[in-house]
């Protein structure tokens, strides 16, 4: 857990320092989140520069993104002999000084190399074209110290190799020079030719790779699985992002930098900058001139579908004075900061800003944000620059309370200022005046990150502290009732959690506890003086209390290794256990008791629905004791919680800043409704292991465990987003509890949550104008600092219908649809569900067509370039888990809990997942992806002869077909034939190139998913097959129509509205 910076693979955890003056020691090796060792204290070579732990390396330990280790200890990473005090940055962070005091940093936080991205050789940093303009910081023997937070920036002279060693088998990423202008390419889709048309803006597949010394090489760690999954550890940087589409969602808006164009249509002249693209389909036509819309008539592979590019794209934020439209969320880009906020932090649904409520209501589209405060970046963009003002704090509006950032305009030679989010002027603190240069802005504005960076992160003051930031504490409650005894869940909990203890964040903050139960709680007291833990039981599980809390959550510096001895000794101690009942409500009300003081992680390991004490539960209904739904009449109620005491407990937990993650090992129906309050209030999550295998799940349990602790994340948060005059905020979604209507509380946040933030207008927008939008995460960090995390976007504002179609983000738009709908199907039936989902696509094509479309034959179903995959993941978002009618309850659930706190990145995979073939890996060339090329979701492209992997960021199916080569069976899967097909299989590396090269692109998945994908295999004629096909959404299928048909039915619902 981090500061907000993250955690990367293989780094390790900084030892406490005590002694503060540390830092100015050697401070060429500045390598802030180290231990103190002796300068040849043989860990291996520093770590490559820019790897500061890895992007989200902890400014602890270094977990690699989910990834097993080899039994036994995690081996520690690279260590450079000085060490920091107990505030270290985190990895991507450079400091930086508040007004007043000497020159900023360089805004290169790398040496430049040729082209845009750093080389991999260190020299010492020097200033950027369009740098912050000071002299490069000194950092060395007599180096200037900056004031505040120790210095994260670049090391003065770090010896270093290729920046980011690609890992065991993990090819290089693609060297990155600026994108050549891609051709003009044509977008109109020909009579049924409906070509997704290629973007404009994107780098082609035919860039020039470089050398491997130059390319930052790939992603998190990779996890290779000998043995019974459990792997060689391996270093990695960040994955990449995953796939991008082929088509650029979002064209730019006039004026059109540069030689890129927009696409043209065929045959036809491109458009002029204000035109429209778009992707037509037009169907044949009969005898009588009506259009004929039978299936046959479109050629299924003239559809639009995305297409993934291999290059990375280099984003950035603002280009001549205007805010640069983001590159696709499921794409891979590299962002440089040039006044707006990184697209990973926030993104908006419409790249331009409707200047009315009317038009945007024309559109159909949604207006909202969706912000990720503490997203992993790409570890080849620059750290967040912290800033320091001292006691005064960050300079902000008066009236509205807004962060000083880049769209703030100074007048009256610097002295006042006017607030671009309310208009208020306000007089400039005395020792932040400065002159303004010709053009306006401050002389130092481009030396001042909050002047120039649209991320900034501020050393919070004491005014922001109600109490002193609280120290890191997790709790550990773990079930040994007869089931979880008997199905090894209890065992996989108690093994995983001994493999992650040495990956806490080290130091005298660092607290612990551990809790067990079944019909009553156990505590241990784990004080070091004891000879060995002391087991404490509270019997009474209605009116719970808990024995002295400081017996119960030590440091962990004291109990090592009572913790050690405690975990082995759990599933003996109660192996023979009798007990089925299982008291969950009285287990996290008491720990919570014993966690109330501080607040704090509280992780807990559930096996069966909770039956006793507190918050006990019932199989409801017959549908909950057999989890099959009741189809289309399904009572909404078993997917809301049975009763308001878990929510109040939750409400309760929230406030004194307790988070609860959920893993629930199980292997029958749980109640995911009724439990997923808690998580869902406290900012914590469910995790979902069902059914349970002692044999398959343990790694990935491991896996999940050690990123939610290891990867980047805060404590107590606060959240609030901030817009201009003109629109406000309507609505928070998410995982978090809100107890005012402005903020959100977060007892915890990390790197993976999104927040979805819908807005509305209050009253007319300027044409022509900017409209801000800034969201403040005020939190701890693991190393009890606190700080104020401000992003800040800034877009234009337009009066004209075409402008907000060329300007839409399908990912963002994609993922609120995503978002209602998981919401509506609490309260409403799936059916009435699937209706307005597939409305709201039917009404924005339908705006689209009559306000923006040139042509004018209605046989042609008309799609903005933008959104022209919006028919495709709207069908696939109708036959997904949770709206299909034949899901089971509690995968329902889940599958709403999953959706509620999803990333724009994440939420596409979710719906329509990535397929590959892996039977012919060992011909395949992939374009320099370790992942070959992406295959439609159609039965028509899986052929018995193959084998497929399809994965959608939480599941991995790999289908074998009844006719594959039984010698690539073997060299995959160590088994003959398809009848030998296990139902619980653990991936191997066998001694064959097809074996190893299936490992690398498993590992590839999943560090760019930043998830342990669970692994299964598939068969025909078997409920796993059926699984399998369910996912191919392009097929009809009993939940719904084909994508042929689809397209045919919303050019049908276009047309009776045009008429």
């Amino acid at each position: 857990m981090t500061t907000p910076g993250g955690p990367g693979p293989g780094n390790l955890p900084p030892n406490y320092n005590p002694n503060p003056n540390s830092i100015a020691d050697n401070m060429q090796n500045l390598q802030i989140n180290r231990p103190n060792l002796p300068p040849n204290a043989g860990r291996g070579p520093n770590p490559p520069f820019g790897q500061q732990p890895s992007p989200f390396q902890s400014p602890f330990s270094g977990p690699s993104r989910p990834g097993p280790p080899p039994p036994g200890a995690v081996p520690r990473g690279a260590v450079p002999p000085s060490g920091p005090p107990q505030g270290a940055l985190p990895p991507f962070m450079a400091p930086n000084r508040g007004p007043g005091g000497g020159p900023a940093p360089p805004f290169a936080s790398r040496p430049i190399g040729s082209g845009p991205f750093p080389s991999p050789t260190m020299g010492a940093p020097g200033p950027r074209p369009g740098s912050f303009g000071g002299p490069p910081q000194t950092v060395g023997g007599g180096g200037q110290l900056i004031n505040g937070p120790p210095s994260f920036g670049p090391p003065g002279g770090m010896q270093g190799g290729s920046q980011y060693p690609p890992s065991a088998g993990v090819g290089p990423r693609p060297s990155v020079g600026p994108p050549p202008s891609p051709p003009t390419m044509s977008s109109h889709m020909g009579p049924f030719s409906g070509q997704s048309t290629p973007f404009s803006g994107g780098s082609p597949d035919n860039q020039p790779r470089g050398p491997p010394s130059q390319a930052p090489p790939r992603g998190p760690p990779t996890f290779s699985a000998q043995g019974q999954g459990i792997p060689q550890p391996q270093a990695s940087p960040f994955g990449a992002q995953p796939w991008q589409m082929q088509s650029r969602q979002n064209v730019q808006p006039p004026p059109i930098p540069g030689p890129v164009q927009p696409p043209t249509m065929y045959g036809m002249q491109p458009p002029l900058p204000n035109q429209q693209a778009m992707a037509t389909i037009s169907p044949a036509m009969g005898a009588g001139g009506s259009a004929v819309t039978g299936p046959s008539k479109i050629d299924p592979n003239q559809i639009p579908r995305p297409i993934p590019n291999a290059s990375v794209q280099l984003h950035e934020t603002r280009k001549g004075n205007q805010a640069n439209p983001p590159p696709p969320a499921t794409s891979e880009f590299i962002v440089r900061d040039t006044g707006n906020c990184s697209p990973r932090y926030m993104r908006c649904t419409i790249n331009q800003i409707a200047c009315t409520t009317d038009l945007l209501n024309t559109s159909g589209m949604q207006l909202a944000l969706l912000v990720q405060p503490l997203a992993l970046p790409h570890p080849s963009e620059e750290p967040i620059q912290i800033v320091d003002f001292g006691d005064g704090g960050p300079v902000r509006c008066s009236r509205c309370k807004g962060y000083i950032n880049p769209f703030m305009k100074f007048v009256d030679q610097g002295r006042r200022f006017i607030c671009n989010f309310c208009g208020f002027t306000d007089e400039t603190p005395r020792d932040y005046q400065c002159n303004l240069g010709p053009d306006g802005r401050r002389r130092d504005a481009d030396e001042r990150p909050e002047l120039c960076r649209g991320t900034v992160e501020f050393i919070a003051t004491k005014e922001f502290m109600v109490r002193d930031p609280m120290p890191a504490v997790f709790f550990f409650l773990i079930d040994v009732s007869m089931n979880a005894i008997q199905t090894g869940a209890t065992a996989g909990a108690c093994s995983a959690i001994s493999r992650v203890i040495s990956e806490l964040p080290e130091g005298p903050r660092t607290m612990v506890g551990i809790a067990t139960f079944d019909s009553t709680i156990h505590f241990y007291n784990l004080k070091r003086a004891l000879q060995q833990p002391l087991m404490l039981i509270v019997p009474d599980v209605q009116d719970v209390y808990t024995p002295l809390e400081t017996d119960v959550i030590v440091q962990l510096s004291e109990c090592q290794q009572h913790l050690d001895l405690l975990l082995e000794s759990i599933p003996t101690m109660f192996q023979s256990n009798k007990t089925a009942d299982s008291a969950f409500g009285a287990g996290i009300k008491a720990a919570f008791m014993a966690m109330k003081s501080t607040g704090g992680k509280l992780l807990v390991f559930q096996s069966v629905l909770p039956s006793v004490g507190i918050a006990a539960l019932s199989a409801r209904e017959a549908e909950g004791r057999t989890n099959i739904s009741a189809g289309e009449k399904e009572p909404h109620k078993l997917l809301q919680p049975v009763d308001k005491t878990l929510k109040t407990m939750a409400i309760e937990f929230a406030e004194y800043q307790v988070s609860v993650d959920v893993f629930l090992t199980t292997q029958s129906y749980v109640d995911i409704a009724s439990i997923s309050i808690i998580p869902r209030t406290t900012g914590g999550q469910v995790y979902y292991y069902h059914p349970f295998s002692a044999l398959s799940d343990p790694a990935k349990l491991y896996n999940d465990l050690r990123w939610n602790i290891t990867r980047p994340q805060g404590f107590e948060a606060v959240m609030r987003v901030r817009c201009s005059q003109g629109l406000q905020v309507q609505e928070y979604s998410g995982n978090f509890c809100k107890r005012i209507p402005t903020d959100v509380d977060l007892p915890a946040i990390d790197c993976d949550k999104a927040i979805m933030v819908t807005l509305k207008h209050d009253d007319k927008l300027q044409d022509g104008t900017e409209c801000s939008f800034q969201c403040a995460l005020l939190y701890t960090t693991v190393y009890g600092q606190r700080r104020i995390r401000v992003s800040t976007l800034s877009l234009p504002c337009t009066t004209m219908l075409s402008n907000l179609f060329r300007s839409a983000d399908l990912d963002t738009q994609f993922s609120c649809f995503l978002k209602q709908a998981a919401n509506e199907i609490l309260t409403n039936p799936l059916l009435h569900v699937r209706e307005q989902v597939t409305n709201l696509c039917i009404n924005i094509l339908h705006a689209y067509r009559k306000f923006c479309a040139t042509v004018s034959s209605s046989g042609q179903l008309i799609l903005p370039e933008a959104l022209k995959l919006l028919p495709l993941y709207t069908l696939a978002l109708i036959k997904s888990t949770g709206l299909r009618t034949e899901a089971r309850i509690d995968d329902r659930s889940f599958w709403i809990n999953y959706v509620f706190p999803l990333s724009a990145q994440l939420a596409v995979p979710l719906v329509y997942p990535r397929m590959i073939s892996i039977h012919d890996l060992n011909i395949k060339e992939s374009e320099g992806s370790v992942i070959p090329t992406v295959i439609p979701l159609s039965s028509e492209q899986v052929n018995e002869n193959g084998i497929y992997l399809l994965e959608n960021g939480e599941d991995c199916l790999i289908y074998i077909g009844n006719a594959a080569d039984p010698d690539t069976i073997r060299q995959l899967f160590g088994i003959s034939s398809v009848d030998q097909v296990p139902s619980q299989f653990v991936l191997q590396q066998y001694d064959n190139p097809m074996s190893k090269k299936l490992n690398e692109v498993i590992n590839e998945i999943r560090s760019q998913r930043c998830n342990y994908l669970r692994l299964k295999l598939c068969k025909k004629g078997d409920p796993s097959g059926v699984l399998f096909f369910s996912y191919m959404v392009e097929d009809k299928s009993p939940s719904g129509l084909s994508y042929v048909e689809f397209l045919v039915h919303v050019h049908r619902q276009i047309q009776s509205k045009m008429s």
